[in-house]
């Protein structure tokens, strides 16, 4: 299996048995993940060789407006892609194969978490999983020690508070906070200093 057909499955979001080929690659990921990040944290580098092992991770072209604050982990990688001006800072936590999609001008704060299996609820086959894909929208902004679960989609402009756990997708222009995270407010974008 390539890289394009595990991310074509993963979008029609393919139940993955134990032991299955899907299964196999997700193990064949996670090894070339571990090496790509462990190269990435435990050692500086320039921001420019940063984007270089950012692309190698995501097997994608990383935009020259990327930045990230190291640690980052994932178990993963093939399965993210990121717009332009993302800034995800230090300690965030992707488990990216059922699909991370990160819009343009994001803020990702510090010990973020984005999922995107599920285990199966019968106890006989746990081990199974169910991606779903996580959205993230254009300028949104994620703050520190936040949780997205699988599926959800955080529509352009929204804030997510610090702490907060998103179960459910946020609509554009909004605050959500806490756990599970409710939105509180609307943005209004036509009174914003700039």
């Amino acid at each position: 299996m390539d890289i394009k057909e595990f991310r074509e499955r993963m979008k029609k979001k393919e139940y993955v048995y134990l032991g299955s080929d899907m299964f196999e690659m997700f193990n064949y990921l996670s090894k070339e993940a571990l090496k790509l990040t462990m190269e990435l944290n435990n050692k500086y580098h320039t921001p420019e060789e940063i984007i270089e092992i950012f692309t190698k991770l995501t097997g994608r072209k990383t935009d020259k407006t990327f930045r990230i604050f190291p640690p980052f982990y994932t178990d993963c990688g093939k399965n993210i892609k990121t717009g332009k001006n993302v800034f995800i800072n230090a300690c965030c936590r992707f488990q990216d194969q059922g699909g991370i999609t990160i819009g343009d001008n994001v803020l990702i704060g510090h010990n973020t978490t984005i999922a995107t299996l599920n285990h199966d609820l019968n106890p006989e086959h746990r081990a199974n999983l169910t991606p779903a894909p996580v959205k993230i929208g254009n300028s949104v902004w994620i703050g520190a020690d936040c949780t997205i679960l699988p599926g959800v989609t955080i529509h352009d402009g929204a804030v997510i508070g610090a702490g907060s756990v998103v179960t459910k997708d946020i609509p554009k222009n909004s605050i959500a906070v806490g756990n599970p995270a409710k939105v509180i407010k609307s943005i209004n974008i036509n009174c914003q200093k700039v």
